[in-house]
């Protein structure tokens, strides 16, 4: 275990984040690992968001806040990452939360890797705008050199989750800011994974220690960008990978499920319904087998109005009886 030695820069890029800065700031300034340097990158907010850090720069001498005129999250955090010398980076989106353990777990687990472990990884729960968690159902296990699992499956999930050497992420090119330029932000997380898995193996934490949260204003939110922003990112690996394309197109529909729900959360319904309409042409059958689970996610989440979840409640109760034989035919 590190004594402590080993300085970690942790880069919250913020943009109008007043509702949770000061949250996210409490969980970064809670981790058990104390050798932290907390760097806010305020990327052109209006709101108070700046005033919120300056009060907790006052309680926590490790926050610094950078201010500049609004570039989009990758230039943010690589702005963060070039503010700081530390030899290991951690990212955390200003909505987000850390478990106390976050980073020290993370460090072990790099650390017991040794120099060819590049990135190390959390499980993360989903939670609401109150805080309040819907969905744990995010338990991999991809350790070691994982890019074929990676084109298949973003198992790393969000950028709040992971903790890098500084190494690998110049090597992988940082952040890519031109994702923003093409209107397709929302998986510079996925590209940068990908990139540092060609090569660096990774490591995991099987534990959930990031709350990711789901909202109607966070980028996530804007399914229709973040499809554009999967289908050039896993279009480069294509291309570089032709052997995994296969692994890739699965990659992309799975995608295109995960944004439908989405949809459906922030209740969008009409991007729902062409995201449930692409994922049906692509994958009937899986798109059939998947909607049980689909209703699952919808219903728990706190975005959801009452009598929206007391119907589908309805609804599945009175179909239950016939779940097996319909699973059995498709």
């Amino acid at each position: 275990m590190s004594q402590q030695s080993d300085t970690v820069g942790v880069v919250v890029p913020m943009f109008n984040a007043e509702r949770t800065i000061g949250a996210t700031l409490a969980s970064i300034c809670r981790q058990t690992y104390q050798a932290l340097d907390i760097i806010v990158v305020d990327d052109g907010s209006t709101d108070g968001s700046a005033s919120i850090v300056a009060a907790c720069a006052e309680q926590d001498r490790r926050i610094r806040i950078l201010k500049q005129p609004n570039s989009g999250v990758a230039a943010a955090r690589n702005s963060g990452a070039a503010a700081t010398d530390a030899e290991f980076l951690a990212f955390v989106d200003a909505d987000d939360l850390w478990a106390p353990s976050k980073i020290a777990l993370q460090l072990r687990a790099l650390e017991q890797g040794g120099p060819s472990a590049g990135l190390a990884y959390c499980w993360f729960a989903h939670i609401d705008e109150d805080g309040r968690v819907f969905s744990l159902y995010n338990r991999p296990d991809a350790e070691g050199r994982v890019l074929h699992r990676m084109c298949r499956n973003n198992f790393v999930g969000n950028g709040s989750s992971i903790l890098v050497r500084r190494c690998a992420f110049e090597k992988a090119g940082q952040f890519d800011s031109s994702l923003r330029a093409r209107n397709a932000q929302g998986c510079e997380d996925l590209l940068i994974c990908l990139r540092i898995a060609e090569s660096y193996e990774f490591r995991v934490v099987p534990q959930h220690l990031v709350g990711y949260r789901i909202t109607n204003t966070n980028m996530s939110s804007d399914v229709m960008q973040m499809l554009r922003s999967c289908e050039i990112v896993l279009g480069e690996f294509r291309e570089t990978y032709p052997q995994y394309g296969t692994e890739l197109d699965a990659h992309l529909v799975d995608m295109i499920h995960w944004l439908a729900v989405r949809a459906l959360i922030g209740g969008r319904l009409i991007e729902a319904c062409d995201l449930l309409g692409k994922f049906f042409t692509l994958e009937p059958r899986l798109a059939i087998s998947r909607l049980p689970n689909m209703l699952d996610v919808y219903c728990r989440s706190r975005l959801v109005p009452r009598w929206i979840k007391a119907r589908v409640k309805r609804l599945r109760n009175k179909n239950a009886e016939f779940r097996p034989l319909y699973m059995e035919t498709i």
